[in-house]
């Protein structure tokens, strides 16, 4: 075919509806298209994005997240991978429990038809799931495994059943975790501050997995540092003494201090309660003003915890008019009541150093209270060891790196030395020991709500708490419940979900009407994918060994705690039970940038939501999904621009109209070697080429920065442009154009497909090579370098890659511009930068 006709046959405007409805039908006719296999022998890459919650209709912010993991899917496969890249849903809540008040629809009906409706919209923007593996978290067959391992749990003593005081939404009407509550308001509804309630609750002892949960920080080095430093604080590990006051009170009590300063002891003054301590309450009982007090001290720190601004309170106390024994002086000092002494911290109790802690210190020199140095820097210290005498240093002096003076027989160690001697001394005299306290806490998980997993437990009144049999798991989620937000739990009355039979004895029971918080459905579900039909186990442990660790995992970093200690410590216990070997879930983590739209994170709550649909209708789903890629790093924000995605629409229809125009598959020379010797405009086509895939590349194995590879490509193809009405060779050109393609496969595969079908291949391109660079064919042949003389540019040298720093620099001297300007000039110094050379002369 000559090439006129050719042209005129191809030559066609891309029409992105119509190439994508016509791989979208092709696609849907091959259910195994993504499916992983089952057994290979390649290396396995277990790609997942975290499930997200069916809301009803995805937005660009999900589509730029799925687009990162759907990308790096396609290039693993591209790369001989075995690759798993499952997809579920995160269906239980509270937002579909509102919805459903809301609308006065049931919530699984509604879950499951916006479950079906995303399902649609990701399928239609070519996402690469393997959908055999589907997990719906609110289907029984997945509920189940929630409830068995509560069991399991229970079973080892990790469950338990305890009266607390716990967070209380009023809008959702149920508990929420400690991480769910944001500046004193609950997490999904911003404006609406949570309250303390005291409940009966379920927890799980998250805590027996502290030092573990803390230390295997360490070995995560994929995953970004931010999230690890955020789980470090949130463990946040304490080690310290625990120390016994004796109280001057005719109960005979003892408070317990936990300090991480026992050093400082000999410096307390006072003794100081949260507002909820046990031994207040007893105080406050025996003395009305006192109650009056703390009463006005416990809204004072309920307020400041419900605007989230505990640790900026201004400090208030009462003075209690009891005493306690210093154990180490044998002094009495007063018992004070504090606002900003919180009960959940340590143990609701300090010892106040005013000296030495810059909290303290304020509130002493409020409310006059003695302030006593005992530590001062060392070469202050030597000094005032023999007469012992106050020093004049600045307080408080808080630092370690000190000396101890008027303490007693520990006069004159240092700090260090100080705190492990006195915390011996203290178990020796029985009145203390060493420990190590945790900020974490163990996981409440009652919700008082329907719309979730029931808790596996009945109500004897003979035998007490008895856990379901496992035989008679699931307890099913009963369906028509009349919803309201009064009267706790909505299971609560429906008396054939209510009534039972115990387990143990037979007798009349009821069952436990809280239901699960929802984080238990999605810290152990990507292990569910590995065998998401097994009606048996949760999972079989050969296939899920086989899978796990995930190679890499992608979401938000707002899950950073919510989402992510839960999974770990989910994984840990599944160690302990000996069904997996891996200690962690995911051994890399990106956490992607949010797309902002008008000033604001992208959310339907918002109103500022732009949704796919509208986006695929009018430019096409590749053009959608690589705006999202192509806008910012992954790991930026996404300002969004509509513009931008328009501009993406004409770069692709300028990869289709090259390619339209210049495949030429009937040709025999299309499938020949490229010839060794090229014409100057047919090398640099061959060098950009094996640039871009080296770019390209090396992004995906690296930083993720897809945004300069689309560049990369971009500029790959201009540089095909300008060559062709250059008559390239036709071997040359059928392999630019197989690589361009190869390039985009995993970033626009609907064009890549419709491509690659016109290139003439056969292949399944979901699954072929991805192409090679040559270093050598990379390599640019000349270099440009400016030369400035004194800061001006003067000329140009022109020399080849690899010529040592040396050479260019005599190079740029001996140019014949450069000259005019140096001559009869001392020349003071030559630099070369890398890109240019600087020449000082005077």
């Amino acid at each position: 075919m000559a090439p006129e006709e050719h042209t005129a046959v191809r030559e066609d405007r891309y029409d992105a509806r119509q190439v994508e409805e016509k791989w979208f039908a092709r696609w849907q006719q091959d259910s195994a298209l993504y499916a992983a296999e089952p057994d290979s022998s390649k290396p396995k890459y277990y790609v997942l994005e975290m499930l997200p919650y069916p809301s009803g209709a995805l937005h660009m912010g999900h589509v730029r997240n799925y687009a990162i993991g759907d990308a790096l899917a396609r290039y693993m496969w591209m790369n001989g991978y075995n690759v798993l890249h499952p997809m579920g849903w995160d269906s239980f809540g509270l937002p579909a429990e509102n919805a459903a008040i809301a609308n006065q629809t049931p919530p699984r009906e509604g879950t499951l038809r916006n479950i079906a409706n995303m399902k649609a919209q990701m399928k239609r923007l070519g996402f690469a799931y393997d959908w055999s593996r589907e997990v719906t978290t609110c289907l029984p067959d997945y509920y189940k495994w929630n409830q068995w391992f509560f069991l399991k749990l229970y079973e080892k003593g990790l469950a338990y059943r305890k009266k607390s005081k716990v967070n209380w939404c009023p809008k959702c009407a149920t508990v929420l975790a400690n991480e769910q509550v944001v500046g004193g308001c609950c997490w999904r509804h911003e404006d609406t501050l949570v309250e303390q309630r005291e409940l009966e609750q379920w927890f799980v002892r998250t805590t027996a997995y502290s030092d573990e949960l803390l230390s295997g920080l360490d070995r995560l080095p994929g995953w970004p540092e931010k999230v690890r430093t955020m789980q470090r604080n949130w463990i946040g590990r304490s080690e310290g003494a625990l120390i016994d006051f004796r109280v001057d009170y005719s109960g005979g009590d003892v408070v317990t201090v936990f300090t991480t300063r026992v050093d400082t002891i000999f410096g307390a003054t006072s003794l100081q309660l949260a507002p909820e301590h046990p031994l207040t309450a007893e105080f406050a009982a025996a003395d009305p003003d006192l109650r009056s007090k703390v009463t006005q001290l416990i809204a004072e720190q309920r307020n400041a915890k419900d605007s989230g601004n505990i640790g900026a309170i201004e400090k208030h106390g009462v003075n209690t008019g009891h005493s306690a024994v210093n154990p180490y002086t044998g002094e009495r000092i007063p018992i004070w009541v504090a606002n900003y002494i919180l009960m959940d911290y340590g143990t609701g109790a300090i010892m106040s150093v005013p000296a030495h802690d810059e909290r303290d210190f304020e509130f002493a020199k409020k409310y006059g209270i003695e302030i006593r140095q005992v530590i001062a820097p060392a070469n202050v210290a030597r000094t005032l060891l023999s007469a012992s005498p106050q020093t004049a240093e600045p307080l408080p002096f808080a630092t370690l790196d000190g000396t101890l003076i008027n303490s007693g027989e520990f006069t004159g160690l240092s700090c260090e030395e100080a705190i492990k001697n006195m915390s011996v001394f203290a178990e020796e005299h029985k009145f203390g020991k060493p420990t190590v306290t945790y900020r974490l806490k163990d996981w409440g998980i009652s919700r008082q709500r329907y719309w979730g997993t029931p808790i596996p437990m009945v109500y004897c009144e003979k035998d007490g708490v008895v856990p379901v049999a496992e035989k008679d798991l699931p307890v099913i989620l009963p369906e028509n419940v009349d919803i309201t937000l009064t009267g706790g739990s909505p299971l609560g009355r429906v008396p054939e979900f209510l009534n039972t039979t115990c387990p143990k004895c037979g007798g009349a029971a009821r069952r436990e009407t809280d239901t699960m918080d929802t984080f238990v459905d999605s810290s152990w579900y990507f292990y569910r994918y590995t065998d998401a039909r097994n009606d048996k186990a949760p999972f079989d442990s050969r296939i899920a060994g086989y899978w796990f660790p995930i190679d890499q995992y992608i979401g938000g970093v707002e899950h950073a705690i919510l989402h992510l200690i839960y999974s770990r410590f989910w994984t840990k216990f599944m160690r302990d039970l000996g069904m997996l070997k891996n200690d962690e879930p995911a051994e890399r983590l990106f956490t992607q940038g949010m797309v902002i739209k008008d000033g604001a994170k992208m959310s339907k709550s918002l109103g500022n939501v732009v949704t796919p649909d509208e986006m695929v209708a009018r430019y096409g789903a590749d053009a959608a999904r690589m705006y999202s890629l192509f806008a910012a790093p992954p790991d930026r924000d996404l300002d969004w621009q509509e513009t931008g995605i328009e501009g993406i629409q004409r770069f692709l229809g300028r990869v289709y109209r090259f390619v339209s125009r210049n495949a030429r598959p009937a040709d025999p020379a299309w499938s020949e070697t490229v010839p060794a010797e090229l014409s100057t405009e047919a090398r640099a086509v061959q060098r950009k080429l094996h640039q871009t895939i080296k770019r390209v590349s090396d992004d995906f194995q690296g930083r993720w920065h897809f945004n300069t590879c689309i560049a990369a490509i971009m500029e790959l193809l201009n540089e095909m442009y300008a060559a062709e009405s250059k008559a390239l060779p036709i071997p040359l050109l059928a392999e630019a154009q197989r690589k361009l393609v190869l390039l985009l496969a995993p970033l626009a595969p609907y064009l890549a497909h419709e491509l690659w079908e016109m290139l003439g291949e056969k292949t399944n391109l979901l699954k072929a090579p991805w192409p090679k660079y040559d270093p050598e064919l990379a390599k640019e042949e000349e270099i440009e370098i400016p030369v400035q003389v004194n800061g001006k540019l003067r000329g140009k040298i022109v020399v080849a890659p690899g010529t040592s720093e040396e050479d260019i620099k005599q190079m740029a001297l001996a140019d014949e511009k450069v000259q005019s300007f140096v001559s009869g000039k001392q020349i003071v110094k030559v630099i070369f930068t890398g890109k240019l050379v600087s020449v000082v002369v005077k």
